[in-house]
C-alpha cells in the first residue's frame, strides 16, 4: 500500500506566497508625496508671500512720504504767514502813540503850552515804552567814549572838560534791535583843546 505524501510543506509554502503578494499589493509611498506631507502647513507659494511683504512696505513708504509732504507744506504756510504778520503785535502797540497823538491835536486848539508839553512828553514815555517792549533800544552817549560801532561822528571839537575821544554833543539818537544796530548815534566828538599861545 503507497504512503501519501506529506502537505504540511506545501500549505507552508503556499501561506507565505500569500503573504508576499499582500505587502507587495501594498501602495508605497512616492518621494513627492512624502514631501507634500513634510511640508503640510506651510506656504504653498513663498514668492507670494515675499510679494505680498513687499507690497506692504511700499504702502509704508507712500503713506510715510505723504506725511513729510504735508509736513513741509504746513511748515511753509507758518513760515509765510510769520512773515507776513511779524508786526502784528508791535502795530498794535504804535496805535495807542497815533491815539494820544490825534487827542493832542485836537486839544492843542484850546490847550496852554504847558498841556502841550506835558502831552508830548507822555506821548515820547509811551512811544519809548512800546520800542523796548520789542527790543528796540535807545542809544544815546551823551558823555560816553566814542564806539565807531555804535556812534557816527559828524565832526570833532576841541575841548578841555572831557577827556579827548567823548561825546560832548548828540544830534541824533541812534537804535539798536536786540543787540544789532539800526542806527547808529550821530554825535560830536571831542579832541585835543587848542594850545594857547604863550605870552613872551
Amino acid at each position: 500500500m503507497n504512503a501519501e505524501p506529506d502537505r504540511s510543506h506545501e500549505d507552508e509554502a503556499a501561506s507565505s506566497d500569500t503573504e508576499m503578494t499582500a505587502e507587495a499589493a501594498e501602495p508605497v509611498d512616492t518621494e513627492e508625496e512624502t514631501a507634500a506631507a513634510a511640508g503640510e502647513g506651510a506656504s504653498d507659494d513663498p514668492l507670494a508671500e515675499l510679494q505680498a511683504k513687499a507690497d506692504e512696505n511700499w504702502d509704508k513708504y507712500l503713506r510715510a512720504l505723504a506725511e513729510l509732504e504735508n509736513i513741509r507744506k504746513r511748515a511753509e504756510r507758518e513760515v509765510a504767514n510769520a512773515h507776513k504778520f511779524a508786526l502784528e503785535r508791535f502795530a498794535t502797540d504804535l496805535l495807542a502813540v497815533c491815539d494820544s497823538l490825534e487827542m493832542a491835536q485836537v486839544a492843542e486848539r484850546d490847550a496852554s503850552i504847558e498841556s502841550l508839553i506835558e502831552g508830548n512828553e507822555a506821548t515820547l514815555k509811551l512811544l519809548g515804552t512800546v520800542l523796548r517792549r520789542f527790543g528796540i533800544e535807545e542809544l544815546d552817549p551823551q558823555g560816553e567814549p566814542f564806539d565807531p560801532n555804535l556812534h557816527e561822528a559828524m565832526t570833532m571839537q576841541p575841548s578841555d572838560t572831557v577827556e579827548p575821544g567823548s561825546v560832548i554833543n548828540v544830534f541824533q539818537k541812534g537804535y539798536a534791535l536786540n543787540g544789532r544796530l539800526l542806527r547808529p548815534a550821530r554825535v560830536v566828538v571831542a579832541s585835543e583843546p587848542a594850545e594857547t599861545s604863550k605870552k613872551g
